[in-house]
């Protein structure tokens, strides 16, 4: 079982992050054409947030990696309700060679944040999350 440890020097501040590799999906990739190696990709600083129901990732990224979206989705955000976003097809590389292949995720703004993505329970149900805040660490296992 693949396993990502962290320790954070300020967790309770910092939150618990990740770096990520965001591609366009495999199944965006065989609809195309494109090799893997050929992808556009980018790195991202990721935060896990058992509060987000969805995969996020931050406004502009699909552009970067030139996709486009399938559908859209309502969100609702501390301060407004029922705001429509763009939802893309991506895949998602974790540290320690963990793969989602093909994941919808949601693009919204997070402007003023640290971060460019969220890693929502739609990824964290298919692993375990072990937040050991007096020693400033977490451990995600798939």
């Amino acid at each position: 079982m693949p396993t990502i440890t962290q320790k954070i020097s300020d967790l309770k501040k910092v939150g618990p992050v990740i770096e990520v590799t965001v591609t366009p999906s495999v199944n965006f990739l065989q609809k195309t054409g494109v090799n893997l190696s050929d992808a556009k990709a980018t790195k991202l600083l990721a935060m896990i947030d058992t509060g987000a129901s969805g995969t996020v990732i931050s406004k502009g990224i699909a552009d970067k990696l030139g996709i486009n979206p399938v559908g859209t989705a309502l969100v609702n955000t501390p301060s407004s309700e029922n705001v429509s976003c763009n939802q893309f097809d991506v895949q998602i590389l974790l540290p320690e060679n963990i793969s989602f292949s093909s994941i919808v995720v949601i693009e919204t703004p997070l402007q003023g944040q640290h971060i460019q993505c969220l890693i929502g329970r739609d990824i964290l149900q298919k692993g375990i999350l072990i937040y050991t805040g007096y020693e400033n660490s977490f451990t995600l296992s798939f």
